[in-house]
C-alpha cells in the first residue's frame, strides 16, 4: 500500500476510543475545503464512526455555507416546537410535516431532528461536541503532478468549467470492512483524486464538498441529514406548485428564507459500494413539474433532467446542472484512462456511429469457447421506422443543455459524464440471442466475472433470462431486481409517479436496454466496471433501464464481454443486406 496503513488504523482506533458509545447516533462534520488536514482526517474518522455503528454526513464549505445556515434554522425551529414553543415558524414547519405524514405515517418527521453530534474543523482538530485531533499522517503524495494534469483536463475538456459556476464535489466515506467491497487503498486513493479535483477548479468557482453514509440496500432508511437537505432542495424547486404540501412548504420557505438552498451548476462525484437508501418523499409524494404534467422521484432527477428520463419530455423547465462521476479507482488507473486525447477517442466513436446509423441491425458473434458462445442480434429500427439514437460520447458535459438532443427533439435535456469515457452506445429496439459475460458486472459495486464460469444470458427480443453463472452474483442480481420491483410497486401504491411511467418501468423491467462498443485506448482490465466497460474492442450490454425515455426502469446493470478473447465479429447490416464491419476477430476495422 502506498499509504501508511498502520497509522490509518491507529487513527481509527484513537478516534473510536474518544467517541465511545455512539451507536445509532448521527454526526455532522463540517470543514473548510482548503483544510487538507481536516479532509484527510475524515477518512479514518468516518471509518471509526461506521465501526461504532453510527451515521455521518460531511459538508465541505468555502468559508461559509448558506445551505448549512438554512439547515440550522430548520433544526432550531423543530427543536423549538419540541420544547412547546408556538409561533409562526413552528406552526408552518409542523403544518408541512403533518401534511406529508398523512401519507408517510411516521417515516418522515424524524428527518427534522438535529444531528446528535456536530464536529467543526478548526485550526488543530475537530471541535464542538467532541475534541478530536487531526489524523492525516497516513496520507502520502503519489503522482500529484500527473493527477493535477488529469484533473485540469477533465475540468477543461469534459466540463468546460466556466467563470463563477457553482461546483459540488462528492466523495466516499470509509465504511466498515464488509461495506468496502474493494481494497482500502482504492478508497484512500479517491481522497487524493478528490482533493486534486477541488484544487484544480478555477479560483472564481464556488466549490462545496460532501459525503454521507451509504446503505446495503436501496430500500434501507437513508442517512437523515443528507436526506433532509435533498427534500428541502426538491421542495424549493416545486414550491410554486398548486398542491397543499407545496403551498405549506412555500410558507415555511418564505419564513426561513430556504431559497438559500440552491442547485449547483456542475457536479462531480466518486461512488463506492452501496446505495443512498430510500428517498421517502420521492416515494410517497413525488416532485411535480410546475406544469403538473409529470412527477419526479428525486431532486437530482429534476436538476439534471437527463434525456432518458421519461419525465424530461413533459417538464418544460431547463436542467440546472450537469453531472459526472467515477468509482473508487486507483490513482494510476484514473490518470491513465482520463489523461487522454479526448478528441481522438471521440473520432472513433463517430466512425462507429456512422456505420450503425446506416444499418438496421448489428450482428455480434464470437467463437465457441469451453462450450459457451456469444451470438446475438441488436435491432436498431423502432416500430415507427425511426432509427434508435446511437450516441458517440458518454463524457461530454461541456454544456448544461444537450445540444444534440435539442436538435433531434426540440426538448431541453441535461448532460451526464461517465469517467473514464470511451464508448459508442445505443438503446436497442431489441436484443435476440445469447450473451456470455466474462469480464465484470456492476450491481451494488463491480464484481469480476470469470471466463471459466461466465454469466450466460439469453434474450428472445423482449425479455432476458439468466441461464447460468456464479451463484453469488446471480443471487446479488436477483436481490437488486427484487428491491427495484418493490420500489416500482411503492410508487404505484402512493401514486407518486404517473401511471404511464409505472407501466413503462414494468414493461422494460426484464429487457436488455443497452448495447455498447468500448473505445478507450488506455483502459485495461481491472476490478472496476466503469473502466472495463471502456476497454477498446470490448463490448457491454445492460439489463434494465436504457438511455431513451421509452426504455426507463428502476435499475441498470452493466455486463462486460471480452470481445478479443472471444474473437468477436461485429458488423451492421443495412436495408440492402450489405455488411458494414466494426470489429473482426476481436480487432477494430474502423
Amino acid at each position: 500500500m502506498k499509504y501508511d496503513e498502520k497509522k490509518f488504523y491507529s487513527s481509527v482506533e484513537g478516534y473510536k476510543k474518544i467517541l465511545g458509545g455512539v451507536k445509532a447516533k448521527s454526526f455532522l462534520v463540517v470543514f473548510d475545503i482548503r483544510n487538507k488536514k481536516a479532509f484527510f482526517s475524515i477518512a479514518p474518522l468516518s471509518r471509526a464512526i461506521h465501526e461504532l455503528s453510527a451515521d455521518i454526513s460531511v459538508m465541505g464549505i468555502d468559508k461559509e455555507s448558506k445551505t448549512l445556515e438554512a439547515l440550522n434554522d430548520v433544526w432550531n425551529v423543530f427543536k423549538e416546537n419540541k420544547k412547546g414553543k408556538v409561533n409562526e415558524k413552528t406552526e408552518a414547519l409542523m403544518s408541512f410535516i403533518d401534511e406529508i405524514e398523512k401519507r408517510s405515517k411516521g417515516k418522515f418527521i424524524g428527518l427534522f431532528e438535529e444531528p446528535d453530534y456536530v464536529l467543526e474543523a478548526k485550526e488543530f482538530g475537530f471541535e464542538r461536541d467532541f475534541t478530536l485531533p487531526f489524523k492525516d499522517d497516513w496520507f502520502k503524495e503519489h503522482r500529484s503532478k500527473e493527477l493535477d494534469e488529469t484533473c485540469k483536463k477533465i475540468w477543461t475538456d469534459v466540463y468546460n468549467l466556466k467563470k463563477n459556476e457553482k461546483v459540488s464535489i462528492g466523495f466516499v466515506l470509509i465504511q466498515k470492512q464488509e461495506m468496502l467491497g474493494h481494497p482500502l487503498e482504492d478508497y484512500l486513493d479517491s481522497y487524493a483524486i478528490i482533493l486534486r479535483m477541488m484544487l484544480n477548479c478555477k479560483d472564481d468557482n464556488k466549490v462545496t464538498m460532501g459525503a454521507y453514509t451509504q446503505r446495503k440496500s436501496m430500500l434501507d432508511k437513508s442517512e437523515r441529514i443528507s436526506e433532509l437537505k435533498a427534500v428541502l432542495l426538491g421542495c424549493e424547486l416545486c414550491k410554486e406548485v398548486d398542491e397543499d404540501i407545496f403551498k405549506k412548504y412555500k410558507k415555511l420557505s418564505n419564513l426561513l428564507n430556504l431559497e438559500r438552498i440552491e442547485a449547483v451548476d456542475a457536479s462531480f462525484f466518486i461512488a463506492g459500494k452501496g446505495y443512498p437508501g430510500k428517498h421517502v418523499f420521492g416515494e410517497v409524494i413525488g416532485y411535480p413539474s410546475l406544469n403538473k404534467k409529470t412527477r419526479w422521484q428525486s431532486p437530482g432527477q429534476m436538476i439534471y433532467k437527463l434525456d432518458f428520463y421519461p419525465q424530461t419530455n413533459l417538464d418544460d423547465r431547463e436542467p440546472k446542472a450537469r453531472v459526472g462521476f467515477t468509482e473508487t479507482l486507483p490513482i494510476d488507473v484514473f490518470i491513465e484512462t482520463c489523461n487522454i486525447d479526448w478528441k481522438k477517442m471521440r473520432e472513433r466513436n463517430y466512425k462507429i456511429k456512422e456505420i450503425a446509423d446506416k444499418c438496421k441491425l448489428i450482428k455480434v458473434c464470437g467463437e465457441k469457447i469451453d462450450g459457451f458462445q456469444t451470438n446475438f442480434e441488436v435491432g436498431l429500427i423502432k416500430k415507427d421506422g425511426v432509427h434508435r439514437w446511437v450516441r458517440t460520447s458518454d463524457t461530454d458535459v461541456r454544456e448544461k443543455i444537450n445540444s444534440e438532443y435539442l436538435k433531434r427533439t426540440g426538448i431541453k435535456a441535461g448532460t451526464m459524464a461517465n469517467l473514464p469515457g470511451g464508448e459508442a452506445f445505443v438503446t436497442p429496439e431489441y436484443v435476440k440471442g445469447t450473451i456470455v459475460g466474462d469480464v465484470v458486472i456492476s450491481i451494488d459495486q463491480s464484481y469480476l466475472l470469470s471466463d471459466k464460469e461466465p454469466l450466460v444470458i439469453e434474450s428472445d427480443g423482449k425479455e432476458y433470462k439468466i441461464i447460468s453463472g456464479p451463484k453469488d452474483i446471480i443471487k446479488k442480481l436477483e436481490e437488486k431486481k427484487r428491491e427495484a420491483w418493490e420500489m416500482i410497486l411503492n410508487q404505484e401504491r402512493f401514486k407518486s409517479q404517473p401511471q404511464e411511467i409505472i407501466d413503462l418501468k414494468k414493461k422494460n423491467f426484464n429487457m436488455i436496454n443497452e448495447f455498447a462498443m468500448n473505445t478507450n485506448p488506455n483502459a485495461k482490465l481491472c476490478d472496476y466496471l466503469i473502466v472495463n466497460e471502456k476497454i477498446a474492442r470490448m463490448i457491454h450490454v445492460a439489463l434494465g433501464s436504457g438511455f431513451e425515455p421509452d426504455r426507463a426502469s428502476e435499475y441498470h446493470i452493466d455486463i462486460v464481454i471480452n470481445s478479443p478473447r472471444q474473437k468477436m465479429n461485429i458488423y451492421g447490416i443495412d436495408d440492402k443486406g450489405k455488411e458494414h464491419w466494426i470489429i473482426k476477430k476481436g480487432e477494430f476495422v474502423v
